[in-house]
C-alpha cells in the first residue's frame, strides 16, 4: 500500500486547512473500507505523536486530546481517500502530518507499530 499525503501549508493561528492522504494499492484479500487510518504529526524536538483515526465501517473516530473540538477526521472509501479536517489551528499543531494504514482494522490506533504502512507526511506551519 502507498500513501500519498497532501494538504499542508503556511497558514496563520485560527486559520484552517484540509489534509488528504490517498491509498493506492492493497494486500490481496484487503479493501480499503476496512483499513484503520490514522494520522500522526512529528514536531521538531519531539516525539511523534498520534492525532486521530478513523477504522472501517461504521467508521468509528478517535483524537487525541490536542485535537478535539478542532480537527475532524473522515473518509471516503470509494476514493481510498482519508482526511483530516484541522480548524482553529494554533502554532503549537505545527509538524509534519503523516497518514498510516493498518490493514487489519482491528488495531491500537494510537499506537505506532498497529500500521503497517506509513506516507511521506506533509508540513503544516501555523504562524502566530
Amino acid at each position: 500500500v502507498q500513501l500519498q499525503a497532501s494538504g499542508g501549508g503556511l497558514v496563520q493561528a485560527g486559520d484552517s486547512l484540509r489534509l488528504s492522504c490517498v491509498a493506492s494499492g492493497r494486500t490481496p484479500g484487503r479493501t480499503f473500507s476496512k483499513y484503520l487510518m490514522g494520522w500522526f504529526r512529528h514536531a521538531p524536538g519531539k516525539e511523534r505523536e498520534f492525532v486521530a483515526a478513523i477504522r472501517g465501517s461504521p467508521g468509528t473516530t478517535y483524537y487525541a486530546d490536542s485535537a478535539k473540538g478542532r480537527f475532524t477526521v473522515s473518509r471516503d472509501n470509494a476514493k481510498n481517500t482519508v482526511y483530516l479536517q484541522m480548524s482553529n489551528l494554533k502554532p503549537e499543531d505545527t509538524a509534519d502530518y503523516y497518514c498510516a494504514v493498518d490493514e487489519s482494522g482491528v488495531g491500537s490506533y494510537s499506537f505506532d507499530p498497529s500500521y503497517d504502512y506509513w506516507g511521506q507526511g506533509t508540513l503544516v506551519t501555523v504562524s502566530s
